[in-house]
């Protein structure tokens, strides 16, 4: 993870919480379908530039990915409306990405809850 300052972690952080919004309320793509989920992001040091981390919940990678894409594609419409709504004199360059962490965390949740039935104590022994 990239060095951040103070004030590029209070920026992101309002950042994740405008976009989130905007996402549920303006984005009408159909490829950003369910429930995106923001779940960070980082803005370098300049403030050029904002890596914005999300997923869909209940999708799968792929299409966490084409809604990505989708909203890689609206990233001007988002920078504009988030122009009306922060006072921040430029706001950065938005680049979706998807975030796999949802991903890993349900594959080990499910590999936790296999183990765990194979060593429940059985009747017949």
């Amino acid at each position: 993870m990239s060095k951040q300052t103070p004030r590029s972690r209070r920026v992101g952080d309002q950042m994740q919480r405008e976009l989130a919004t905007l996402i549920r309320d303006a984005v009408k793509d159909p490829r950003v379908r369910g429930s995106v989920t923001v779940s960070g992001v980082e803005v370098t040091r300049d403030m050029g530039h904002a890596r914005v981390f999300m997923t869909v919940l209940g999708a799968d990678a792929a299409e966490s990915q084409e809604a990505a894409d989708a909203l890689n594609n609206a990233a001007g419409f988002l920078r504009r409306e988030l122009s009306r709504r922060m006072v921040i004199r430029s706001v950065p360059q938005l680049h979706f990405m998807h975030d796999p962490s949802f991903d890993r965390g349900a594959h080990l949740s499910e590999l936790i809850d296999r183990v765990m039935e194979n060593e429940r104590p059985r009747d017949d022994d």
